[in-house]
């Protein structure tokens, strides 16, 4: 791809609105501006403002304000022009063909991140944090994209790479006199190393799930025998709805899902299922989904029906629940008529009282989720991984570095323990960009929005 040459496109959502701004980066951004804008821009300062009219020869196209960003001291570390226009469809598509007309090319999808990454505006996965932070829909994923944005992540993996760096030059030092068996390199210096970059890897991992589940939101299923008010809950916590609700048993047989932001924080909310044997195929398809989801669910709202249930029905449900091993809330519906034989089988059991269906109690829930999903590393600035590319990459990096230490153990020469070395460092680089192939970059800003 061609970074040399000058780009435009629209940097705000196509449609109607009050004003629209067309962006243009490259060395001819000025020089083909100013060409539709009857106004000298060769000699004015970087960040400044400029009111004026676009014109199609003598028509006026529009009343603009343009902003002047000049390389490096912008976004892509070219000259940049931004300018603001009235929000008409119509008036934007004129000023873009305009600019076409005068030597400019529509962007691509990223492509204006993508010059901003080599130009050395910052690293791969920060590039990557710019499309995070803009499809971020609520404060915890504001919080991860700025502090992965900001180089949070990719100093932790520098920091990696600089050590290994060291060892790996010593080591191929080592090939250099391999006649006179010198060692620049202390083996057990490098296991010990090796160890301590391996603690650090495995947190990054570790954090893998928590990050994944804050950009994506939290799987949460509810979850319930038939019949329970998994349908009434998921529709008033939604406000809407949702789901079809009936007093027919089984009425919902497949996955229905949304997400709710709670007080910065998305739930990916998943209603399911009623949990019981049946004789209907399609009814058993989905009670079978309903237990894949709950082992998968990051936390389960099991819905216990106070007015139905028996106690034994209860007893069993909450078996079943400490078989999964998932992380719970029992949440007692129907708490407007109650079974007094249920609440006496629950009273030694932690649970919630709600009624979904008058929406009574449902801020306690809330809270109470909260507190079940636990968010301290996150709050407290700790690093997290959120994108699928990274975490694999780590996983690689971690598997080449069980093998330098076997390689150690077990005295392979040094050509193999520099191989391996090399081989770590290669995964750690495609994480920030200083390793890329043109395949990598593509499949990485083709998923950005055309104008950034």
């Amino acid at each position: 791809m061609n970074t040399e040459d000058t780009i435009v496109a629209l940097a705000t959502p196509p449609g109607v609105g009050a004003i629209g701004v067309i962006r243009l980066s490259g060395k001819e951004a000025i020089s083909i501006t100013q060409k539709v804008f009857k106004k000298d821009l060769s000699q004015v300062a970087s960040h400044t403002l400029h009111y004026g009219t676009i014109k199609d020869g003598d028509q006026v196209v529009d009343e603009v304000v343009v902003s002047v960003f000049r390389g490096p001291n912008s976004y892509t570390k070219q000259d940049v022009i931004e300018i603001s226009c009235h929000g008409s469809p119509y008036i934007l598509q004129k000023v873009i063909k305009l600019l076409l007309k005068q030597g400019a090319r529509l962007a691509k999808a990223g492509e204006y991140t993508l010059r901003a990454f080599v130009n050395g505006r910052f690293d791969l996965a920060q590039a990557e944090a710019v499309a995070d932070l803009i499809s971020s829909e609520n404060e915890s994923m504001h919080k991860a994209a700025m502090n992965q944005m900001r180089g949070g992540f990719s100093a932790e993996i520098k920091a990696l790479r600089e050590e290994l760096v060291h060892f790996a030059s010593m080591i191929e030092l080592e090939l250099d006199f391999s006649e006179e068996d010198v060692e620049f390199a202390s083996r057990d210096e490098l296991k010990k190393l090796i160890h301590n970059l391996q603690k650090l890897i495995h947190a990054l991992t570790e954090s893998f799930n928590l990050g994944n589940a804050i950009k994506n939101g939290i799987p949460t299923v509810i979850a319930g025998k038939p019949n329970a008010g998994k349908s009434t809950l998921l529709n008033a916590l939604l406000n809407e709805e949702k789901a079809i609700v009936s007093d027919i048993p089984g009425t919902t047989r497949d996955i229905i899902e949304d997400v709710i932001h709670i007080d910065g924080i998305s739930f990916r909310f998943v209603d399911t299922a009623g949990i019981r044997t049946t004789e209907d195929h399609v009814e058993a398809i989905g009670v079978e989904r309903a237990h894949a989801r709950m082992k998968e669910a990051a936390v389960i709202i099991y819905l216990i029906d106070l007015a139905n249930d028996t106690p034994h029905e209860v007893s069993q449900q909450i078996d079943y629940l400490k078989e999964l091993g998932v992380p719970h809330l029992i949440v007692g519906n129907k708490a407007d008529k109650p079974n007094e034989e249920v609440i006496t089988a629950l009273k030694e059991t932690d649970f919630l009282k709600i009624s979904a269906h008058k929406k009574e109690n449902l801020d306690t829930l809330k809270e109470a989720l909260k507190e079940k999903v636990s968010l301290k590393d996150f709050k407290a600035g700790n690093t997290l991984v959120t994108t699928l590319r990274h975490y694999e990459s780590l996983v690689e990096t971690n598997q080449s570095l069980d093998k330098v230490i076997e390689g150690i153990d077990s005295g392979v020469t040094n050509d193999f323990l520099a191989m391996d070395i090399r081989n770590a460092l290669l995964h750690l680089g495609e994480i920030t960009g200083e390793i890329t192939t043109d395949d990598l970059l593509d499949n990485i800003f083709s998923k950005f929005c055309i104008g950034k």
